[in-house]
């Protein structure tokens, strides 16, 4: 972390966000959070479970000036692999070939995961620095198996601090795959039903 960081949260809460927190009112309770050790910096269990069932988030990065750029990621369950305490990579898969990310990265490594999980209300936000590699040995590695994609090339994300936020807010959202079978099996009685109705009349 960069010498005028005190605690993990400095890394989001810079003296203006302090200012308006402190204005607004929310500050001292940031604060204390922050003293107790809420804004975790290591890669723990918790994450590593959010981390395996996560099948979508969203990169952030930045250009040399500050122009914001977020990009969605996406894969099967398991595609963002933890590393150690304070890594985690994926695979990049080939796409539209824009590169904003990847060029934002080369000169601007820092970044931001977001993780919004709709089914159970909860969000991921973790801070860090990303880099990319095009070795095509750790792509393999890193590439879900039997996963219909090409891997352009890795990027591995260095965790500085993260953090949950609460559940406000957030909608229900479930996956097609989860509902469709119940769906069909739905329709399927409604036309069972019917068909009885018409029967008895």
């Amino acid at each position: 972390m960069d010498k005028a960081i005190e605690t993990p949260s400095d890394i989001f809460f810079s003296p203006a966000v302090k200012a308006v927190q402190s204005a607004r009112g929310s500050r001292e309770n940031y604060a204390r959070a922050a003293a107790r050790g809420a804004f975790r910096t290591e890669i723990n269990d918790d994450l590593i479970s959010r981390l395996a069932e996560a099948d979508s988030f969203y990169l952030a990065t930045a250009s040399a000036d500050g122009q914001p750029y977020i990009q969605h990621r996406g894969g099967p369950p398991g595609f963002i692999r933890v590393l150690d305490k304070h890594r985690i990579a994926f695979a990049d898969y080939r796409g539209n070939k824009q590169y904003i990310s990847t060029g934002n990265l080369s000169e601007n490594d820092r970044a931001q995961i977001f993780i919004m999980d709709y089914v159970n209300q909860r969000r991921v936000k973790i801070w860090g620095r990303a880099e990319t590699t095009q070795d095509p040995q750790i792509i393999g590695q890193l590439m879900p198996e039997g996963y219909r994609a090409q891997g352009e090339q890795a990027i591995i994300f260095t965790v500085d601090v993260w953090d949950l936020n609460c559940p406000q807010h957030i909608p229900i959202k479930l996956p097609l795959a989860d509902v469709a079978p119940i769906v069909t099996e739905l329709r399927a009685r409604v036309a069972d039903l019917e068909a009885e109705l018409a029967r008895l009349r």
